[in-house]
C-alpha cells in the first residue's frame, strides 16, 4: 500500500484536476494505483487548498495579468493606473462603463439577500455581523450582459473563464461593512473542504466599483497600508495564490464602513481549477 507521493504522481493529479476531473473519480484512481484510501483523499485535499500562510515567506512570482498599460480584454481597453507588486495588485479604470453598470444593479436590485459568509467549521453560509450587506449573484455567462462582462474579466485576469465564480453582487447601505478577511479559503478550517473540492482553492479576485460613493466604503488592505476609495466603473485585481501553492496573508483586507450614501461592487473570484459551483 503506498503512503507517499513523488513527483509523477503530483503532476498526474495536477494534470487531471485542471483538466476537470472530479475528487472522487481521482481519489479512486489513486487507490486503483495502490495508494491508501485516507492518503489519496488527503493529498488531493492539499493539493486543491494550497499551504497556510505560516513560517515560510510567500514567494512572489510573475502575475498573469498582462504587464501592458492598456489591456485589450475580450471586448474592451483597459488602462491599468496603479500596480503593488507586494502584496499583486492592481487597479483599473473603466473596466465597466457607467451603463454597463447601471445595467448590473437594475438587474440585482429586485433579487438582493443578506450577505452571508462560510461557516469555517461547518462550511454552512452564515449572516455574521462583520458583513452588514446584501447580495446576489449570477451564474457564469447567465444573460448577454453577463456574458460579456463574465468574458471580458476572464481575459482582463488573464485566467480561463470556467475556472471563475459566478458574479457577485453586493450593496452596502450607509454603515455597511465587511471588517478584515482573506477571499481565499484557510485550509486548516474544516468547513471549507467541501467549498475547496469544487474547484480548488481561489487564486484572484476582481472587485468592480458600481457607483460612487458620496463618503466611506473604501477596500482597505491593512498589512500592505494600502486604501483603495470605490471610483463607478473602476475595480481593483489582488492575487494571493502562486504557482507553488502557497496563499499570500498581506492580501488580508476589509470594506471599510460607508459614511454617506451606499456602496454597490461586483465581485469575481477565480478558481485553480475548472469549478462547478
Amino acid at each position: 500500500m503506498t503512503t507517499t507521493m513523488d513527483a509523477s504522481w503530483r503532476n498526474w493529479l495536477q494534470e487531471n484536476l485542471a483538466r476537470g476531473c472530479s475528487v472522487e473519480s481521482v481519489v479512486e484512481s489513486m487507490i486503483r494505483g495502490g495508494f491508501d484510501k485516507d492518503v489519496a483523499a488527503a493529498a488531493v485535499r492539499a493539493l486543491l487548498a494550497g499551504e497556510l500562510p505560516g513560517p515560510t515567506r510567500y514567494e512572489y512570482d510573475t502575475c498573469p495579468v498582462s504587464s501592458d498599460r492598456i489591456i485589450h480584454a475580450h471586448d474592451r481597453a483597459i488602462h491599468s493606473i496603479l500596480r503593488v507588486e507586494q502584496p499583486q495588485l492592481i487597479l483599473f479604470a473603466n473596466v465597466l462603463s457607467d451603463e454597463e453598470c447601471d445595467q448590473v444593479i437594475e438587474l440585482s436590485e429586485g433579487k438582493l439577500q443578506r450577505s452571508t459568509i462560510v461557516d469555517p467549521a461547518t462550511g454552512r453560509p452564515e449572516v455574521v455581523g462583520n458583513r452588514s450587506s446584501e447580495s446576489t449573484s449570477f451564474q457564469l455567462s447567465e444573460t448577454p450582459l453577463i456574458d460579456r462582462l463574465d468574458r471580458r474579466i476572464s481575459a482582463l485576469m488573464n485566467w480561463p473563464l470556467e475556472n471563475g465564480e459566478g458574479l457577485q453582487i453586493l450593496r452596502y447601505g450607509a454603515g455597511g461593512e465587511y471588517r478584515s478577511h482573506f477571499d481565499y479559503f484557510p485550509p486548516d478550517q474544516p468547513g471549507h473542504i467541501a467549498h475547496i473540492a469544487r474547484g480548488g482553492q481561489r487564486t484572484a479576485t476582481l472587485v468592480v466599483y458600481l457607483n460612487d460613493v458620496e463618503d466611506g466604503g473604501d477596500t482597505v488592505f491593512p498589512e500592505a497600508g494600502i486604501s483603495i476609495s470605490p471610483r463607478k466603473g473602476h475595480a481593483i485585481y489582488f492575487r494571493y495564490f502562486n504557482d507553488l501553492g502557497q496563499l499570500d496573508p498581506a492580501t488580508k483586507h476589509a470594506g471599510a464602513p460607508v459614511l454617506s450614501g451606499e456602496k454597490w461592487i461586483m465581485t469575481k473570484w477565480m478558481r485553480r481549477y475548472p469549478y462547478s459551483g
